[in-house]
């Protein structure tokens, strides 16, 4: 039984990617990512969850096993991991894959685990991208920031092979959003395949100015939990396994629908 995420991305010229969770051997990554490649999908996301396997280590063997497709991670979040590191490994990646990767940034779930309570988590966000990619930019001046700033006088130490990486920015929240419209180029809707959102981001980014020169539209990418086995009982009761992990946390931000609070909560305790 395996359980894949498929993500549609541009609304307009639609992409279909998989994503994977970051649960197997590490030998396993680079065979699957072949297939995946020969069936014709067009890019490999791999998860960076809470007590899962670190994205940066699948993702090199993604890397070296393919050729055309585009890969990243969905997504890092800057509060456990620091947007130096986060630079440094997603630079490596892509220098891997021949610049073919891209870097996702999210909130996060699950941070309670470790007894992380982000604050300002909007401004945080913003300023991990803009870290990044200043990091990337072997930029030597200073960079200002409440949360990430950087002394300057000194860069990363090796030649990057990209400087613009394209970001990803895995959020829900209209206020994220719009902070971070500037530094991304595409946003991800985590956990959902519910077509009913896709117009309420669309006026999102239609409502929010862009102080870039290249002012391409911002993709948007619905990544729905997908399970598949040849055995269809056994198929619907790991997904319902599956949804009680990830619904409690993507329920209450869909904007579209209502669910009973007694359902969340007996799914948050299950």
């Amino acid at each position: 039984m395996k359980k894949l995420k498929v993500t549609m991305r541009s609304v307009t010229h639609p992409t279909i990617t998989i994503a994977f969770q970051t649960d197997k051997a590490l030998a396993a990554y680079g065979p699957l990512a072949q297939q995946v490649e020969a069936y014709g999908f067009d890019g490999i996301t791999v998860y960076n969850d809470m007590l899962f396997q670190p994205a940066w280590l699948p993702l090199l063997e993604i890397a070296r096993a393919t050729n055309t497709l585009t890969i990243g991670v969905a997504a890092v979040n800057p509060f456990t991991c620091h947007p130096i590191n986060i630079a440094g490994n997603i630079a490596l990646i892509d220098e891997a894959a021949q610049g073919r990767a891209y870097l996702g940034l999210a909130r996060g779930g699950w941070l309670d685990f470790v007894g992380v309570e982000p604050k300002r988590t909007v401004t945080a966000l913003r300023e991990a991208f803009h870290c990044v990619r200043h990091l990337l930019r072997q930029s030597k001046e200073p960079l200002s920031g409440e949360f990430y700033p950087l002394a300057g006088g000194d860069a990363l130490r090796w030649p990057v092979l990209r400087s613009e990486i394209p970001f990803l920015l895995g959020s829900w929240g209209a206020s994220t959003i719009r902070a971070c419209a500037d530094q991304i180029h595409e946003i991800k809707i985590g956990g959902s395949a519910n077509p009913a959102v896709i117009p309420h981001f669309q006026q999102i980014l239609t409502d929010t100015p862009r102080n870039i020169a290249d002012d391409a539209p911002i993709d948007i990418c619905l990544g729905a939990v997908c399970v598949v086995d040849e055995d269809g009982k056994a198929a619907r009761a790991y997904v319902k396994r599956e949804v009680a992990l990830y619904l409690p946390v993507v329920a209450e931000l869909d904007p579209t629908v209502n669910l009973e609070p007694e359902l969340l909560t007996r799914l948050k305790e299950a």
